[in-house]
């Protein structure tokens, strides 16, 4: 007798759709397209707009086939799906030579020109590290890019919320006709976020550009600024007060031992910014700018500090003292700061007293990450502190440096501190200590 009952599905047969696009997001392109084969279900649902809208495209700088089938998987895509995007990510990764930085724009090109035609939801657009002061960037391909990157956003400028040009490197003209083509529809624009870090090429005076302050003056509804202390001067601090102050919630500054620092911004404007934005918070980022008096000009107290990263990267300097910007500088911001991350060669000087009354001192520090000579004793000392509640951390990293050539000793005391701590470390706070040896 024959069996003619149907064979047993598969329990993926029946899978709602919802459920379907949830697992396909987690799905990388070369597996997406394999399950696109497997019937008519699964191939409609991988064309769901939703499964699109987010994408990161990285052009790795290296001599190999693998780059120019990245460069036509982005065309692919772009040309596919780019109707579904709403925030593209494009990394550019140590270009090696010209042919390269040639085809890359040639592809932006493409990338570019489609998606100004056929999408109409971007709202977020990130290329970093173009390093366009770079040789290996002839002249023609650079000028062809700038071109063409102005041109898309000129034309996407009434949609784009966000918009990271990190690491571009650019001329201070170029880089004002760049930001200026987000306003060149209406002479002002409504994006509210922008990163323009290490945007300008080393060494510009960014701060005393009429060209830039005027550009700055058309944005009017900023809510994240990310810009070089190159580019900070009263009248930048003015220009958003004026045209930003009731939406501008964050201002991060980098500050590197390379760019110039010939103005003087006064406390007052600080101050008057403050007041007419009061969710202000303003976040620095310090490298190797670590002496006390060039961070005093910096770090006026009438600045609503919220967070502080000091990096040495790795270099010491006999003549360099950390200790008077501990004890005498950071206090000042004891009812703001929440962060503070200091990476610190101080091999010359111990700091853990100095840094512990810190910490008590600042009654609003969340988050702590240190890299620097420390000893055991401080790490229980502060955990202690934390147990007695006088002081609200809930997260503590800790890079303990130490001079011997192993740190095996330390290590073990790190250990029987957390089996002693255990209970309020397991339940309260986000920890990692570690003893690293320098020797």
């Amino acid at each position: 007798m024959e069996d003619d009952s149907k064979p047993e599905q598969s329990p993926w047969a029946h899978l709602p759709d919802v459920c379907l696009r949830h697992v396909f997001r987690w799905s990388d392109d070369r597996d997406r397209s394999h399950a696109a084969l497997v019937c008519k279900k699964w191939n409609w649902a991988m064309h769901s707009g939703s499964l699109w809208r987010s994408r990161t495209i990285t052009f790795y700088g290296r001599p190999s086939r693998k780059d120019t089938v990245e460069m036509q998987s982005a065309l692919w895509y772009v040309r596919r799906f780019g109707k579904y995007l709403e925030r593209l990510e494009i990394k550019l990764w140590n270009p090696y030579n010209t042919a390269f930085t040639r085809k890359f724009q040639v592809t932006m090109r493409g990338l570019l020109s489609h998606l100004g035609t056929c999408n109409s939801r971007l709202v977020s657009l990130s290329i970093e590290y173009l390093a366009l002061d770079c040789l290996i960037w002839k002249n023609v391909a650079r000028a062809e890019f700038l071109k063409d990157l102005a041109a898309f956003l000129k034309r996407k400028s009434k949609q784009l919320d966000y918009l990271n040009l990190k690491g571009a490197r650019v001329t201070l003209e170029e880089g004002c006709e760049l930001l200026n083509s987000l306003s060149c529809l209406t002479n002002k624009s409504f994006i509210s976020e922008i990163n323009i870090e290490d945007f300008f090429s080393l060494h510009l005076p960014v701060y005393s550009s009429p060209l830039f302050h005027q550009t700055m003056s058309k944005f009017h509804s900023l809510v994240v600024l990310t810009f070089n202390y190159n580019c900070l001067s009263d009248e930048l601090l003015n220009t958003l007060g004026e045209h930003s102050a009731p939406s501008l919630c964050t201002l991060n500054i980098k500050c590197h031992i390379h760019d110039p620092y010939g103005q003087v911004v006064w406390g007052m404007s600080w101050a008057n910014l403050a007041k007419r934005a009061p969710k202000l918070k303003v976040n620095f980022f310090f490298e190797r700018v670590l002496k006390h008096d060039h961070l005093a000009r910096i770090l006026l107290v009438q600045i609503p500090v919220g967070s502080i990263t000091l990096r040495s990267c790795y270099f010491s300097d006999p003549d360099w003292t950390m200790r008077p910007t501990l004890t005498n500088l950071l206090p000042a911001y004891w009812h703001v700061l929440q962060k503070l991350t200091l990476e610190l060669n101080n091999s010359h000087e111990l700091l853990d007293d100095e840094l512990l009354q810190l910490i008590l001192s600042c009654q609003r520090l969340l988050f702590l990450e240190v890299w620097a000579f420390l000893r055991v004793t401080f790490v229980e000392r502060l955990l202690q502190n934390r147990a007695e509640r006088k002081c609200i951390l809930t997260t503590i990293k800790v890079r303990m440096y130490t001079a011997r050539q192993e740190a095996s000793e330390e290590e073990q005391l790190l250990h029987d501190l957390y089996r002693r701590f255990k209970y309020l470390i397991d339940s309260e706070l986000s920890y990692f200590v570690v003893a690293y040896a320098m020797a």
